[in-house]
């Protein structure tokens, strides 16, 4: 079996695939303080609970935005499960063809997330990855990464109004009965989540018209749209542009770059 990981700046994602299926998925808080020794002792709690044999897993991907966590975690899967992670990094066969100005730059779930859209879905794209940072990516109908746009997260602005107001409070991040705020914490959370349905629909219509621009007989119908992350259904239910939420996109494209890296392993 495949240990696929994806590694953000809030959670750590483990999905375990049989075949092509995702049979169990598990989280954990990023925290760049472990050690190997609690990503080891995580895993085997993990696979205990589930009845799974940590020695079923043969191979193992990653795919993280945060440095600092890889050393413990890649010790602590060697050690777990005996097998060298597979890292995605810009050197592996994906099937995107990156058009961003130094490549490097992009983050590897952005990667992977291309790849499991356009396998997926078919380009052109955009993907709308709606986590702790806002990430907007345009795919061509070539499947190129041609660019995006990054914004503050939906969590982050929350933090930010906490911490730097006197009077507001944190809040849950949760749709509210309505647009007109009748108390504090119900317009906040009315800021937040019509706003950042609001931002997704400018943004993804300005990146439309562009593409359309770019490409000669491309049209705004043409051009999936695709939310993932662990706040995609949230504003998906109420922004008008996306076509689809599929919170898994990121898992399946570790797959998807697994498979297609698999022969140059051996």
């Amino acid at each position: 079996m495949l240990l696929a990981t994806d590694v953000s700046n809030t959670n750590i994602t483990f999905g375990l695939f049989s075949k092509n299926e995702i049979i169990c998925k598990w989280k954990m808080a990023t925290d760049k303080e472990n050690t190997s020794d609690e990503f080891c002792a995580f895993f085997f709690s993990m696979f205990s609970l589930e009845k799974i044999r940590m020695d079923s897993v043969s191979n193992v991907i990653v795919a993280s935005v945060v440095p600092t966590v890889m050393y413990s975690l890649q010790h602590s899967m060697r050690k777990t499960f005996g097998v060298e992670p597979l890292i995605v990094n810009p050197g592996l066969k994906t099937g995107v063809n990156i058009k961003y100005e130094n490549p490097r730059e992009i983050g590897a779930d952005r990667i992977v997330n291309a790849a499991a859209a356009c396998e997926i879905y078919g380009a052109p794209l955009i993907i709308a990855d709606l986590g702790t940072a806002t990430v907007y990516c345009a795919i061509s109908p070539a499947c190129e990464y041609i660019g995006g746009v990054i914004c503050p997260g939906i969590k982050i602005s929350a933090e930010a109004l906490f911490q730097k107001t006197a009077k507001l409070p944190k809040v849950d991040i949760a749709k509210p009965e309505s647009v007109i705020g009748k108390n504090t914490v119900a317009s906040i959370q009315s800021g937040l989540v019509y706003g950042f349905a609001g931002q997704t629909d400018y943004i993804v219509r300005k990146i439309k018209s562009e593409m359309c621009r770019d490409y000669p007989g491309l049209t705004p119908e043409k051009i999936r749209v695709i939310a993932t992350g662990g706040l995609a259904r949230l504003i998906a239910g109420e922004a008008e542009t996306i076509d689809t939420v599929d919170t898994e996109l990121t898992l399946k494209g570790l797959k998807i770059v697994f498979d297609r890296n698999r022969i140059q392993r051996v």
